[in-house]
């Protein structure tokens, strides 16, 4: 019996994380602007918003494409992708494992997106209507597309393996990371996983604010405020994070750094219409949270702290307090949304938010959520704010993400040895 078969049904283990976030570009940068309660939410400047009701955004600050994307690449991709391919990188970097040394298809990526390249789309759609079909880009056939991350990541690193992209907005980092867990547990070594994204131009604005979701506010320190009274919305940002799974045995073997083990997964959908999704009046994400610990083998009282989805509007707040209360107790576990400091990135946001309870649990420190000073009274839960929260043994974690449309998805992550 092979080493991948006989292992086939442990948890995978997470050795290498990769950031590009609005509050610091790189794992070691982003986390310690979050310790420090550091917001990357400022105004817009990839393009002029002054027009827009909405004129804040997180933005991935001092990203020089040359620096991260080969020459050749340039002309063929969204940025999107070149955020994905720097967090890819960094991830298997710092894994320190070599997939040119793994059998051909051993190892693969499993990426989330919402909107693929829609910067590069509209430069497209610029071109064709203004000059005519002859000068679009042969590179538009596949630099819009969801899949383009996985795709260039694996022709970049040689992952030939099980590879593929998970579409469900918000929920998506979550949910590719859980797909990732299932091709390992068949027998993949590696898999690169996580979510990146990236829309903030003039026709992704429009989508964006088109949805009905953004806060208006012009304060950065206001416009998102998450579990408050005043909650208005969000903010939306660009970024996310890229993690590196892989099968436990063989991480034992060459002696890899291990951050911890994605131990339950459990999704759920929300009926459509009206109210449906982050932003609704019906949710099942606490089922997903109780089917996910169920995934884990682990009792409610075992979850150390939550990361919470934090939608920032008062309807979708309010019954994600009202699970959380329901699952763990009112007040009885340490919550917390340090996306508060580089607004929702979609399918990036769950996937950063996995990087932060992994970072958490080694670190042994809980961030914090900043603007929100203390939950609103319907919102019955232990919110960290302010400053870090230390003192607390912290073993396991609890990640929720609810996607645009009605996903919800609940990931349970443990200390090495928990």
């Amino acid at each position: 019996m092979s080493t991948a078969t006989a292992t086939a049904t442990a948890a995978p283990v997470v050795t290498g994380i990769g950031v590009a976030a609005p509050n610091g570009l790189g794992t070691a940068a982003w986390w310690a602007a979050v310790l420090r309660g550091e917001s990357g939410i400022r105004p817009v400047t990839r393009f002029d918003a002054s027009s827009y009701p909405v004129k804040l955004a997180g933005e991935v600050p001092g990203f020089v494409d040359e620096d991260h994307v080969p020459s050749r690449l340039l002309q063929q991709t969204d940025r999107v992708t070149r955020l994905s391919l720097a967090a890819a990188k960094e991830a298997l970097d710092d894994s320190g494992a070599d997939p040119a040394s793994m059998p051909p298809y051993a190892a693969g990526v499993v990426t989330a997106n919402s909107y693929g390249g829609f910067e590069f789309g509209q430069r497209e759609l610029q071109a064709l209507w203004s000059k005519g079909g002859k000068y679009v880009s042969a590179y538009q056939s596949f630099a819009w597309f969801y899949a383009v991350n996985s795709g260039q990541i694996s022709i970049r690193h040689g992952l030939r393996g099980a590879s593929g992209v998970i579409v469900s907005e918000q929920a998506g980092g979550l949910d590719a990371v859980a797909h990732a867990r299932r091709q390992i547990r068949k027998g993949a070594r590696l898999v690169v996983s996580g979510g990146i994204d990236s829309a903030i131009c003039p026709w992704g604005w429009a989508a964006h604010i088109a949805g009905g979701e953004l806060s208006t506010c012009g304060d950065p320190a206001r416009a998102y405020l998450p579990f408050d009274e005043e909650a208005s919305g969000h903010v939306t940002g660009e970024g996310g994070a890229h993690l590196v799974l892989e099968d436990a045995e063989e991480a034992r073997l060459r002696g890899a750094r291990v951050y911890g083990t994605i131990a339950g997964h459990a999704a759920t959908f929300d009926p459509a219409g009206p109210g449906a999704g982050s932003g609704g009046g019906t949710s099942r994400l606490g089922a997903a949270a109780e089917l996910a610990l169920a995934d884990a083998r682990v009792r409610p009282d075992e979850v150390d702290v939550v990361f919470a989805d934090a939608a920032g509007s008062r309807t979708a707040d309010r019954l994600e307090a009202e699970a959380i209360a329901a699952l763990f107790g009112p007040g009885a576990v340490p919550v917390t949304a340090p996306k508060t400091m580089t607004g929702r990135l979609s399918a990036g946001g769950a996937a950063l938010d996995l990087a932060a309870a992994l970072l958490a649990l080694r670190d042994q420190v809980i961030p914090p959520t900043t603007g929100t000073a203390a939950p609103a009274a319907d919102c019955p839960v232990d919110l960290v704010s302010g400053a870090p929260r230390t003192g607390t043994r912290l073993r396991t974690a609890l990640v929720l993400a609810r996607g645009r449309g009605g996903f919800n998805s609940a990931v349970v992550v443990r200390a090495p040895g928990a």
